[in-house]
């Protein structure tokens, strides 16, 4: 294992000391330490955290609404405002995506030389400038301009906060941030449902504008301030070795430490030998096509359009039966509702009862979601309709792994932040990649809501995760023999990121950390140098 690159002293000094010794004390797991791992850790840690995670996660989880608005404006008038009657709203998805894709990786290896609070705030700058254009375009030709500029600012974004949070917390900890963080994505959403009924409702025709068009404004109107607290708040990598004005000597000192502990890397110089074990490791080709497989087995979500679909003027699929605007913005919500609950146990279990374990989710998931794949590609959607808001609300309660897929590549890469950087970054990026192209061919608007050819792409991607995963675990395994060969020989002195799957912790006490391992490989311990 890499020592990091930081010196650390010997004897800690006022309340880092008394902190020290409260980790000699056995630590007893309560029912509030379950529910948030802080209310079991020593007084020092529990501000710490506290502080990092009211600065870290309010300013992640705030900035999701502008992923989200577009689709629900167009639900909302803009379709027709626009006249996007074919694949225009898929196109715009696919031109924002080309954005997102370009920038990821250079940002997210710029955040290991500099400090965060001003790149990504800066991001979220322009990203805010560009959602406020867009409540202004005339043509859908204007809105992909806008959605490319879109894309571009937030391309830093996501893999960034994946990236710092494993700058930040141990494997007690990240799983259920990591949760957090993507799911504000999905409490953007029905934010955004719930603002657009409002905004169609009561704001339509206010200074001449519809509806839809206030959402920009009142999304760009949110967006911006918290930019400018980024700026002032937003922390650096403790790693880096600068302090943030918020935290104190003792505080900085113990993030470090407990970086330490768990084998995190802080900065390295880019040397060929470095680049050269990047491109001879299998994590480099395995760990981002796991994420990549499994952003886009996702079904999109169809039953919005099914909504709309009762509201056809000629052949209606039930004769008489209409949702209105805002019944079409709201009645999608429940099914939003259940995938966060689902999602969110899956992250507590996997810091908690698992014990740092984020594989078993990933196979949990893949093979309910093939399940309802190969039911929703035949499911009578008018037959029933009471019967098909059930389908449609259930169908997403397996797509939760993925922010414990990015947490397990952070895990196994904590010895080289550079390498995890990169591939977060690449996991990210390259899902964006194949999700530029394929929503072109297998979830056409005008398919919807039967969609066939995306259930069908849904469940065959699903079988291949199961597989993938499957030939990771078998990768892991492989490493952890080579190792305990190596030791037993007496001459161990491979790289030890390719030998353990995740640092699994007593969620009680992250002071030892152990070497799990899969099920099919051994569950020894073994405490990180």
């Amino acid at each position: 294992m890499s020592q990091p690159a930081y010196p650390f002293p010997e004897e800690p000094v006022g309340d880092l000391e008394a902190h020290d010794k409260s980790r000699h004390v056995e630590q007893k797991s309560t029912w509030k330490g379950r529910i948030w791992d802080t209310f079991d850790r020593p007084p020092l840690e529990r501000k710490l955290l506290f502080k990092v995670d009211a600065v870290i996660l309010t300013f992640a989880s705030i900035k999701n609404l502008d992923q989200t608005n577009t689709n629900t404006a167009f639900l909302s008038g803009m379709k027709e405002d626009l006249n996007m009657y074919g694949n225009e709203l898929v196109t715009s998805t696919s031109i924002w995506t080309v954005g997102y894709v370009i920038g990821q990786i250079p940002s997210n290896l710029l955040l290991t030389r500099v400090e965060p609070r001003w790149v990504i705030p800066a991001l979220e700058l322009g990203w805010g400038v560009a959602t406020l254009g867009s409540y202004a375009v005339k043509s859908y030709k204007s809105l992909y301009a806008l959605r490319f500029l879109v894309g571009l600012f937030e391309s830093g974004f996501y893999p960034g906060i994946h990236y710092l949070l494993g700058s930040w917390y141990t494997p007690a900890e990240i799983g259920k941030r990591a949760m957090i963080f993507w799911l504000a994505g999905s409490l953007g959403q029905m934010f955004s449902g719930f603002l657009q009924a409002a905004a169609y409702k009561n704001l339509s025709g206010v200074h001449g504008l519809a509806g839809w068009r206030w959402l920009f404004i009142i999304d760009a109107i949110i967006t911006l301030p918290i930019a400018v607290f980024g700026f002032f708040f937003f922390p650096p990598l403790p790693l880096q070795g600068k302090n943030t004005w918020w935290l104190t000597e003792d505080e900085f000192t113990l993030a470090r430490t407990r970086l330490q502990k768990i084998g995190r890397a802080g900065k390295k110089p880019w040397t060929w030998v470095k680049v050269k074990s990047l491109f001879f490791s299998w994590h480099t080709y395995f760990l981002p096509m796991l994420y990549v497989i499994w952003n886009n087995q996702w079904p999109q979500q169809a039953i919005g359009y099914w909504l709309k679909s009762f509201n056809v003027k000629k052949n209606p699929p039930v004769p008489g039966k209409t949702y209105s605007v805002e019944q079409i913005n709201v009645l999608p919500l429940p099914q939003t509702a259940i995938f966060i609950v689902c999602a969110l146990s899956f992250a507590w279990l996997s810091d908690g009862v698992f014990r740092g374990r984020r594989w078993p989710f990933v196979y949990i998931g893949a093979v309910y979601s093939l399940v309802i794949a190969a039911i929703m590609r035949t499911f009578p959607l008018y037959k029933n309709i009471n019967t098909t808001f059930a389908m449609y609300y259930i169908s997403q309660i397996g797509q939760g792994a993925g922010p414990l897929i990015l947490t397990f590549i952070n895990e196994l890469c904590s010895d080289d932040t550079e390498k995890r950087a990169l591939l977060v970054a690449a996991a990210n990026d390259l899902a964006y990649v194949v999700q530029a192209v394929a929503p072109n061919f297998v979830w056409k608007t005008t398919e919807f809501p039967r969609a066939k050819k995306g259930w069908t792409w849904s469940l065959i991607l699903n079988i291949l995760l199961i597989v993938w995963m499957t030939a990771i675990l078998l990768l892991i395994r492989r490493d952890q023999k080579k190792r305990r060969q190596e030791e037993a020989d007496g001459s161990s002195q491979g790289d030890v990121s390719e030998t353990y799957d995740s640092k699994a912790y007593d969620s009680g006490n992250d002071s030892q950390p152990e070497t799990p391992g899969p099920a099919i490989g051994d569950n020894r311990a073994a405490v990180l140098h």
